[in-house]
């Protein structure tokens, strides 16, 4: 079994499984319109199949195109437990494992979606590189998150950071600096979604 980073973290893991019957009421409503709007990068042409990384409770599974094939993917039992419930029109396959250290041969996926998990565990490069690591050549990395500006002080939300790392999320995580783990991708589109721009839709692209 290859390593699991997030086992490393067992605050993090015990307060996702206290805080997933809380988690919907407290984001749903106010990602729902970015969430959808992100996912519409995903191709109209049927039969791809997609990785969705960090899966949640499945807020996304009710926006997904249902002429695609998934695998839903997330460390937490509680949280996979009630994206269940949320799959019955899709073909979806739910996977208990690690983003930071996915359990898919190499180049598996025609696409990935990482909606609100780069930022939450604690390597995003890590997690970005295994995602690159198991996209097709020609495929897309779809990324919906929180993301500092490069030299952004912002420093209230760093020194949230201190404490929110811990158990919830990161305050303080750079895409630009988490690129380059996969200096392979392409930036596609980069556009703000939520949060005056704290929160960003951003498109890779895997060359042939």
């Amino acid at each position: 079994m290859r390593e699991q980073p997030y086992r490393q973290n067992l605050l993090l893991r015990s307060s996702y499984s206290l805080i997933a019957p809380l988690y919907d009421t407290a984001i749903e409503r106010t990602t729902r319109r970015a969430r959808k709007q992100s996912l519409r990068a995903l191709p109209a042409e049927a039969g791809k199949h997609i990785l969705i990384s960090g899966v949640g409770t499945g807020l996304d599974l009710p926006l997904l195109p249902t002429v695609h094939r998934y695998t839903a993917l997330d460390f937490n039992p509680a949280m996979l437990s009630r994206a269940k419930l949320r799959s019955e029109k899709l073909e979806v396959g739910f996977v208990l494992g690690d983003s930071m250290a996915l359990p898919f041969a190499d180049a598996q996926f025609d696409h990935v979606v990482l909606h609100l998990i780069t930022a939450v565990v604690s390597e995003p490069q890590r997690c970005l590189s295994e995602a690159a690591r198991v996209l097709k050549p020609g495929g897309s990395i779809i990324l919906f998150d929180k993301f500092l500006q490069p030299r952004q002080r912002a420093p209230l939300r760093r020194l949230f950071n201190i404490v929110t790392r811990r158990f919830v999320t990161r305050m303080d995580v750079v895409f630009e600096e988490v690129l380059r783990a996969a200096p392979e991708l392409q930036v596609v589109s980069d556009v703000p979604l939520l949060g005056n721009g704290w929160f960003r839709g951003i498109v890779l692209r895997k060359p042939q």
